[in-house]
């Protein structure tokens, strides 16, 4: 339930009213999200693996068939996505700082993930059709940084101490 309430809020960013309720939600549950939501964008590379009757998985028993999915597939895949929200939340962190935001790497680092949720649904229904380039998770790098520029901006700027 939860991660269903998480999908449709995280729909709804960058609006402010999203932002804020995802903020509440745990890292861990941030962790289990993106596992779930990788897994579903690379379905319709399983099921083509499964229908394939050539290359290096048409005589593959199932259960090899979905070893040889996690491996070759799901895990690289998955640590790309990870590595790439890494990196924009790391540019975030800068980005914040420039903007006077006082804003956490954890915390621009589960804005990057959530943010993430409409170009991977867009990337999942055109795997279903077509065959899509890899190069299409330079145009999610560059979506996930756009709009975590405009989430930085929701938040309000770092108050000056006055030095007595």
């Amino acid at each position: 339930m939860i991660f269903w309430r998480t999908f449709l809020q995280s729909l709804k960013l960058p609006s402010k009213q999203a932002m804020f309720k995802l903020n509440r939600t745990g890292m861990d549950i941030t962790v289990i999200y993106m596992f779930i939501l990788l897994f579903f964008i690379s379905l319709p590379t399983l099921i083509h693996q499964i229908m394939s009757t050539t290359g290096p998985t048409a005589n593959l028993n199932i259960v090899f068939l979905l070893i040889y999915f996690f491996i070759f597939s799901y895990l690289p895949l998955t640590m790309i996505v990870f590595l790439l929200l890494s990196i924009v939340a790391y540019i975030g962190t800068w980005i914040a700082k420039f903007l006077h935001r006082k804003l956490r790497f954890s915390l621009l680092w589960k804005m990057s993930a959530y943010l993430t949720t409409i170009p991977f649904l867009i990337y999942m229904i055109l795997s279903f059709f077509k065959t899509v380039n890899d190069q299409f998770l330079w145009f999610i790098f560059i979506y996930a940084l756009a709009f975590l520029v405009k989430v930085i901006t929701i938040y309000p700027k770092r108050r000056r101490r006055n030095k007595q």
